[in-house]
């Protein structure tokens, strides 16, 4: 990806979707095309985007000629699976509440002291990321913000404390 962001998701006949993640400037994503498998995911482009596609031959040729850059896939590609581990480790063991504080703080950068996610996330797309109702996730972000945990505003979600990680 050369600028804009992605995000990558499973959806079902019903239309129904979770959120495996999102990828911005720098990243990359198709890698699974190396083998001849069917693709595990979609993507699809949150805001214009510019990409670079490299045709599998190439990229084939190319990890043959740079170990080093194989190393580095590689490693990227055991950080995604430790993620979606996670993932799913937290669906079979968290209730949606300990699964939204989990996402928050994931997602959370330090800014001058201050936990921010300065992406704009929607309730619907929470919702989609761990796994819940739309609902469920208004009336734990409302819990949130009424306990004092978190600000919301257009510019993305504050932290004022960390929540805990079961409610």
């Amino acid at each position: 990806m050369l600028e804009g962001r992605v995000k990558v998701f499973v959806s079902d006949a019903q239309g129904h979707e979770v959120i495996l993640g999102t990828h911005g400037p720098g990243e990359y994503f198709g890698e699974m095309s190396l083998d001849t498998g069917p693709r595990s995911a979609s993507v699809i482009t949150l805001e214009p985007c510019q990409l670079l596609v490299v045709p599998k031959d190439a990229f084939r040729e190319f990890i043959e000629d740079h170990p080093a850059f194989a190393f580095s896939l590689i490693g990227k590609l055991i950080a995604r699976v430790r993620t979606l581990t996670e993932n799913v480790k937290s669906l079979a063991l968290m209730d949606v509440y300990g699964r939204i504080a989990r996402l928050l703080l994931e997602l959370a950068d330090e800014r001058e002291g201050v936990l921010v996610i300065a992406e704009r996330l929607t309730q619907q797309e929470i919702a989609n990321r761990v796994g819940a109702s739309r609902e469920m996730v208004s009336r734990i972000m409302k819990d949130l913000t009424t306990g004092g945990y978190i600000t919301q505003s257009r510019e993305g979600i504050v932290l004022h404390r960390r929540p805990p990680l079961n409610w």
